[in-house]
């Protein structure tokens, strides 16, 4: 069986092109995760994500252990049988849910206590228990469970966090156990602090981790201090490990991280904004609930590798959304899920050839030009 394995390829500045092996395909670095919360990419079938281009999905602890149960999906074969994806598959901790969703929690040193926001009924999620629920839905990649705060927030409180985060990632790392076909990631604590998130980097690699994710960003802070982060913490990270930055993000976070050596996102961005009528593509983000386009025979980009993007006029895109028709959260979040995958695509073909400074500079300049006169 192919153990889990990251190869560096190619650097251009601080960017990154890379490929992860894992037993189920490989992932080409940097790369973006649809999110498949609950076993599924909403609107979106299976083969359909796959002919985006992408090549891993993200699932998530937390609603799977609430419904239908870990231990379900696991008398059926596994979250990659249960929902028909024969590649990859990350799932987050659950952790991040259980602080923003969760009803009553409370949490100790042992792990937090909280009642279902679906039905009140009462769950205990631990380290040693997060990383049982990954496995028995047979995760390729594994996340330890931590605290993620919002910001801002007092330094005090983002110091106690990270330090919880840390003595939980030993425990992540204890209940893993010794797995070279599967990964576990830690992840880096610290809120907008250089110092506590350097002290969580230094901790996460004394502990040794396949992979080293960046939490507790994109969860209110401003861009410039996400940005500001990442470029202080990333030269910290091992080098010849993955960078996961978690829960990132549009297409522009995408494209200032990747020139920060991130290599792994995970966002539901591309498929919420396509189920309210907000259209990705190389001039932008596209509103079509706008009146202007209910007369407009166009496609969205006649020059576009994505079928949907010269099938159909944007008269009709906006007709399904002002409709509120199934079909258009469908075309829409296919389209957004492709041209996530491009833009991750040309970012690594950029990063190989040496002129991803280009690509980006060129990449937002299209974005600012606008659709209203596409070339």
């Amino acid at each position: 069986m192919t153990p889990f394995d990251f190869s560096l390829l190619a650097t251009d500045g601080a960017a990154r092109r890379g490929r992860i092996a894992t037993p189920r395909g490989a992932i080409n670095t940097p790369a973006f995760m649809p999110v498949g919360t609950a076993g599924t990419v909403k609107a979106m079938y299976p083969e359909q994500v796959r002919e985006t281009g992408a090549e891993i999905i993200l699932g998530n602890t937390y609603h799977l252990m609430l419904r239908p149960g870990a231990e379900r999906v696991a008398s059926l074969g596994g979250l990659h049988r249960f929902m028909d994806w024969p590649g990859p598959i990350l799932t987050d901790s659950g952790g991040f849910q259980v602080m923003s969703l969760a009803k009553l929690r409370k949490l100790t040193e042992n792990g937090v206590t909280f009642r279902s926001h679906i039905d009140g009924s009462s769950y205990e999620l631990t380290p040693e228990r997060s990383v049982e629920i990954q496995l028995l839905l047979d995760s390729d990649i594994v996340m330890q469970l931590d605290e993620c705060i919002g910001l801002p927030a007092e330094q005090p409180e983002i110091e106690r966090a990270m330090e919880l985060s840390l003595r939980w990632a030993e425990r992540s790392k204890t209940a893993f156990g010794n797995r070279p076909e599967r990964a576990l990631f830690g992840i880096v604590q610290g809120g907008d602090d250089a110092q506590l998130r350097r002290r969580s980097a230094e901790g996460l690699t004394g502990i040794g981790f396949s992979g080293y994710s960046v939490g507790g960003l994109a969860v209110g802070e401003p861009q410039e201090t996400m940005f500001r982060v990442l470029s202080d913490l990333v030269p910290d990270l091992p080098s010849d490990r993955p960078h996961y930055l978690m829960g990132v993000g549009k297409p522009v976070d995408i494209l200032g991280a990747i020139g920060r050596g991130i290599d792994m996102f995970d966002c539901v961005h591309p498929t919420r904004a396509g189920r309210h009528g907000h259209a990705y593509t190389r001039f932008g983000v596209i509103n079509l609930k706008n009146a202007r386009h209910k007369d407009d025979g166009r496609p969205l980009d006649d020059d576009s590798n994505n079928l949907n993007c010269r099938r159909f006029s944007r008269a009709y895109l906006h007709h399904l959304v002002k409709s509120e028709e199934i079909l258009g959260a469908m075309v829409l979040s296919q389209i957004n899920l492709s041209y996530y995958q491009h833009l991750t695509e040309g970012a690594r073909d950029a990063i190989e050839r040496g002129v991803f400074a280009d690509f980006a500079a060129a990449t937002r300049e299209m974005w600012a030009r606008g659709d209203l006169a596409p070339i």
